[in-house]
């Protein structure tokens, strides 16, 4: 198998290009020490991640605070305190998975397109792409904000299509979690899953991507 007809590359960022899961646990327990809760460990917080940064918010509360009642009013507040601490160190831990600059190089040479579609906040992906000095690679990027919806919807990868001016059947997701498998079964479009992500701490083959591969660097092999 090979997917050497593909022009544009849609990839994932958190779990996929890299992994984030210090500083997003370092931010979530800023948060929960300005409510006097008891800090999670990243292997705790590892499965709250994927769905956007509220949902990872809510999640930590409730898994810290499970007798709080969380109200749209304090889920806001607890919100803005952990925007603030994350900004603080939005890419002090952060990494990128092994052979992730050098295969990017590699198809980027090739003359592929790249994109990023996260479920990240938007003001956070240039900051970490410039700090891990791979910014210069992709095109373009959009986060959970960056539009009305949101991964698994359709919606994000329908958009970079279009806006990249590349045919669906020519476009091809690559992340770790469902959320990028289920956005592209929604959009018509094939996918890689990626094995060593988060993921909700479930099998990615699972969802039934096109392929999966267990190193970033496999895909060298199949562009």
């Amino acid at each position: 198998m090979d997917f050497k007809n593909k022009k544009l590359i849609i990839f994932d960022f958190d779990g996929t290009l890299i992994n984030s899961i210090p500083d997003l646990t370092l931010a979530v327990n800023k948060m929960l020490l300005h409510y006097n809760a008891s800090p999670l460990t990243i292997e705790e917080v590892t499965p709250f991640i994927g769905n956007g940064a509220m949902p990872l918010v809510k999640r930590a509360l409730k898994k810290a605070l499970p007798n709080k009642e969380l109200t749209d009013a304090f889920l806001e507040e607890a919100f803005t305190v952990y925007f603030s601490a994350y900004t603080a160190v939005t890419c002090d831990k952060t990494f990128m998975y092994p052979g992730v600059f050098d295969t990017l190089t590699k198809l980027e040479k090739k003359g592929y397109k790249m994109v990023i579609c996260t479920n990240k906040p938007y003001s956070f992906i240039a900051p970490i792409l410039e700090k891990l000095e791979i910014k210069h690679l992709f095109k373009s990027w959009i986060g959970e904000d960056s539009l009305t919806t949101k991964k698994p919807d359709a919606a994000p990868l329908l958009h970079l299509a279009k806006t990249q001016e590349v045919a669906i059947a020519n476009c091809i997701m690559v992340g770790d979690s469902k959320n990028d498998i289920l956005a592209a079964q929604n959009a018509n479009m094939e996918s890689i899953g990626v094995s060593y992500g988060y993921n909700y701490n479930e099998n990615i083959a699972d969802y039934n991507p096109t392929t999966v591969v267990d190193n970033f660097t496999d895909l060298e092999a199949l562009f």
